[in-house]
């Protein structure tokens, strides 16, 4: 491929940010979802692709008739160039397919540097009951889409068991997850996987905002939220996605001289020196399970690099933390470059995502989506306010975008219901991810789903087992914790009311 169609997908994939941030401006409707420049990218560069696009080009060309000379001019230009790669071309095409695996490690490489790391006691005393409905959410998925899977689709409609697990990797795992997880869905011989992840994020991500949303109105009308009240909206302004001039402050913060090195450049050395130490990390791995066991089970071969890469960014980050006398690293800039390569990647996933995959899987892809977002609903619903001790539906709300869709999708939602930070939401939130990540969203144990689901030695019903003794211990230990915080809060107001008494 040469390097003038790999400049010119690029450049296309600029033109479509821009595009879809017009159409957010413009159109109403989008901003009264607040639905990401990158997503209506993405659903434009899929409609001018290879499955709509160029499937009806191929069937004008094809139709009986001139009809009005159009016909023809199709026939004399030739379509097959539309049916392979839509209006955008199959090199282009292929540079965008190519581009999530890679995009993903950068995203997950920047999740942790500039982030001073707390300690472990801190972190788990706040983020407490968000870890625990977290856990309990995400290993429910499994148990909720396995279940399915085990006793509807494999036998009705002849999927394999490992559909069970699209509901964790599209929703929770997001576009970048599902993108990434492509080469093991093609190792264990199931390749529509990737696309049928791939188009579960997107209903994850919409569906995420949509009913979030209306959670929102919801909450706010029956007095369940504490920072905003029914009257509460962002400004135009802010729906539109724009910044008022008053309010506009630095994106990210110039740490060295730009006549040494550009503030930019030196972050995105970190971020590289992060992924690589995650390729040095899975390596190793990979090495030591076929020195092992690679005889009697396979895991490390099929786990692609992003959450090894996350790892590499802890560890980064640990050495900074120990020896940045002059705190060079700055997170917003970091922030700047992981949220480039998640715009890119989105765009590129979607405009790949085969419709043909889906269509042949339709009704095992509705079932698993309706079935996912159901589970979703009733744990924010009915399992939130039994485990979040305080403000519940800001702390909960955030769980429920990423349980939909990815981290950013929760952040979103508690930025409308809590904008100016009042409540602990956003603490509660942020150090609950630094757990949380590294196993659930794209984690180890998204990517080793796949390839235990696929292995004999554990299979589909021994890794639900796995997955449903999680569900257990973390709902467990979350209704435990609250009711130890009602007990405690009930007690100390009971020795501050004798204490006045007296």
């Amino acid at each position: 491929m040469s390097p003038d169609i790999v400049g010119l997908a690029l450049l296309l994939l600029g033109v479509l940010l821009l595009v879809s941030k017009l159409v957010r401006v413009k159109w109403k409707l989008m901003q009264r979802l607040y639905l990401p420049g990158s997503i209506i990218g993405g659903a434009i560069a899929l409609l001018f692709g290879p499955d709509l696009f160029g499937r009806v080009m191929n069937a004008l060309e094809n139709v009986e008739g001139d009809f009005y000379g159009f016909g023809g001019v199709l026939r004399a230009i030739g379509t097959d160039r539309f049916a392979e790669g839509g209006l955008f071309g199959t090199g282009v095409m292929q540079v965008w397919s190519a581009l999530p695996g890679l995009l993903i490690s950068v995203v997950f490489a920047g999740l942790f540097l500039g982030k001073p790391l707390p300690r472990f006691r801190q972190a788990v005393s706040l983020a407490g009951p968000n870890l625990a409905f977290g856990i309990t959410v995400a290993s429910g998925q499994y148990v909720v889409g396995l279940l399915l899977a085990l006793f509807v689709l494999v036998p009705l409609f002849n999927v394999p068991a490992m559909s069970g697990a699209l509901i964790e990797i599209g929703f929770l795992g997001g576009h970048g997850t599902a993108a990434g997880l492509g080469p093991t869905f093609d190792q264990v011989g199931w390749a529509a996987g990737k696309d049928l992840s791939v188009g579960m994020a997107t209903v994850g991500l919409l569906s995420g905002i949509i009913v979030g949303i209306i959670l929102i109105n919801w909450g706010a009308r029956r007095g369940k939220t504490s920072a905003i009240s029914a009257d509460s909206r962002g400004t135009a302004r802010e729906q539109a996605g724009l910044i008022e001039k008053e309010n506009r402050g630095p994106g990210a913060v110039m740490t060295v001289h730009p006549s040494s090195m550009d503030p930019l450049t030196l972050h995105f050395g970190l971020i590289a020196v992060a992924v690589l130490i995650g390729q040095v990390i899975l390596m190793g791995l990979q090495a030591l399970e076929r020195a092992l066991w690679a005889d009697t089970i396979e895991i490390m071969a099929f786990v692609p690099l992003f959450p090894l890469a996350m790892i590499g960014g802890i560890v980064l980050q640990m050495v900074i933390d120990r020896f940045d006398k002059n705190h060079v690293v700055d997170e917003r800039t970091v922030e700047r470059v992981q949220g480039l390569s998640l715009d890119l990647l989105i765009i590129s996933a979607m405009a790949t995502l085969s419709l043909q995959a889906i269509a042949e899987n339709l009704v095992p892809f509705l079932l698993l989506a309706v079935s996912g977002i159901a589970w979703c609903l009733f744990a924010f619903l009915v399992l939130a306010p039994r485990i979040m001790p305080s403000h519940w539906f800001e702390r909960a709300i955030a769980e429920f975008g990423q349980s939909l869709g990815v981290t950013a999708t929760g952040m979103v939602l508690m930025r409308v219901v809590d904008p100016e930070m009042k409540t602990p939401a956003y603490s509660a939130f942020g150090y609950k991810q630094l757990i949380f990540e590294p196993f659930f969203g794209g984690g180890l144990i998204t990517a080793a789903a796949i390839p235990l689901i696929a292995s004999p030695q554990i299979g589909a019903w021994g890794f639900l087992g796995m997955m449903a003794a999680t569900m257990a211990v973390a709902l467990f230990i979350g209704l435990m914790g609250r009711r130890r915080a009602m007990a405690a809060g009930g007690a100390a107001q009971r020795e501050a009311a004798g204490t006045g008494a007296s």
